[in-house]
């Protein structure tokens, strides 16, 4: 147990969640913490066909939309499959999905993934033909064509089956081509508006006050303003060019803040604890009873020499155990002294989450409890 939490400890120092008595605050780049709103991403989807697997496709009688497709690709390359009956499994119907990257020209590649839609067993091997892929208001933006990449594998035998990973989804590295930009007006723009990932009052005061001291030094004036725990916007200076100010201003370091939580898994077992966590003065008794119940029945014979019968003799052994407790005084100023005196009880993660869930409950939790 003592292992668990000094490893506990250790990936809270990982992940930035030290204690700040007597440390510097985290700090970051304007970057790693904001995105320019006018540089967001944009969903693709598409439907397309897969073909060249061996035999791993789709069943043509139970997926009738992967044999419709198949007919219409076929007539529009200009072959009449009127009545012909096609029974091979070395196609599958598919859907692709993209992100179209923000400032994307026309000519550039991207990644796409593919899941399959019918009842094909696997993907390897395969080829995905020409796809259209349409953004949200109906227009083509990009066509994906490729062969498909799949890290998961599947072995079957006459009485046994391996499976690793998802054969039945893959990507297409660089598969498809852009072929329509974005409206897209950032040169023409009089403000940024920058967006924390983490909304939060006082990182956004923070990045505002960076800005405004950058530009005074640079402009002569202030040019941020806060609208909200998420968004400030940043008004461009009259003899500034848009792209060279954005790229200042995102490098600008400030000093970050995060609400005190502490997330916990209870199908993993995970337990992460923030920095900022306090835990109210409270004690703390953790204790389980352990009832064990074993059936030893015994063989009884009869004495020889007479007309008895051998008979079963039932015999039952009950035991209680209760595991010793103690009972912890908790007062974590710190995440330092939270988790020593957790540590202090003893108790298994599953109980770590049992008590971190009762002093919450208890009102002792200054933070907030995220159960995933």
């Amino acid at each position: 147990m003592k292992k668990f939490l000094n490893v506990l400890l250790a990936v809270a120092v990982l992940v930035g969640c030290q204690p700040q008595v007597g440390q510097a605050a985290a700090t970051a780049r304007i970057k790693d913490v904001a995105s320019l709103q006018a540089g967001r991403d944009n969903q693709l989807i598409g439907y397309g066909l897969v073909v060249g697997l061996q035999g791993s496709g789709d069943n043509l009688r139970s997926s009738p939309f992967t044999e419709q497709s198949l007919r219409a690709m076929l007539q529009n390359l200009g072959i009449s499959t009127q009545g012909g009956e096609n029974r091979s499994k070395n196609i599958a119907a598919v859907m692709v999905t993209a992100s179209l990257p923000p400032f994307a020209s026309p000519g550039s590649r991207m990644d796409v993934s593919v899941s399959s839609l019918g009842d094909a067993t696997s993907l390897r091997g395969g080829t995905l033909v020409m796809t259209s892929l349409t953004g949200a208001d109906g227009q083509i933006y990009a066509v994906a064509q490729g062969a498909i990449i799949v890290s998961g594998f599947s072995a079957t035998g006459d009485a046994a089956q391996l499976t690793q990973g998802v054969t039945t989804a893959g990507r297409v590295p660089n598969g498809a081509i852009i072929e329509r930009p974005l409206p897209s007006r950032f040169k023409d723009s009089v403000n940024l508006v920058l967006q924390l990932r983490n909304p939060d009052f006082s990182t956004a005061v923070r990045m505002s006050d960076a800005v405004n001291a950058f530009s005074r030094d640079t402009y002569g004036a202030p040019i941020a303003t806060i609208n909200d725990s998420q968004e400030v916007v940043i008004e461009k200076p009259k003899r500034a060019d848009l792209a060279r100010l954005m790229a200042e201003i995102e490098n600008l370091v400030i000093e970050t803040d995060t609400p005190a939580k502490v997330v916990v898994n209870e199908r993993t077992g995970t337990i992460v604890i923030g920095a900022d966590v306090r835990i109210s003065e409270v004690a703390v008794s953790y204790g389980t009873l352990t009832v064990q119940v074993s059936e030893n029945p015994m063989v009884v014979q009869p004495l020889p020499f007479t007309d008895g019968v051998t008979a079963v003799q039932p015999q039952t052994d009950i035991i209680a155990q209760q595991a010793s407790s103690k009972v912890a005084i908790l007062k974590g100023s710190d995440l330092k002294t939270l988790v020593s005196g957790l540590n202090s009880i003893g108790v298994k993660p599953d109980g770590i989450i049992a008590i971190l869930q009762g002093i919450k409950s208890a009102g002792a939790l200054q933070a907030e409890l995220v159960l995933q």
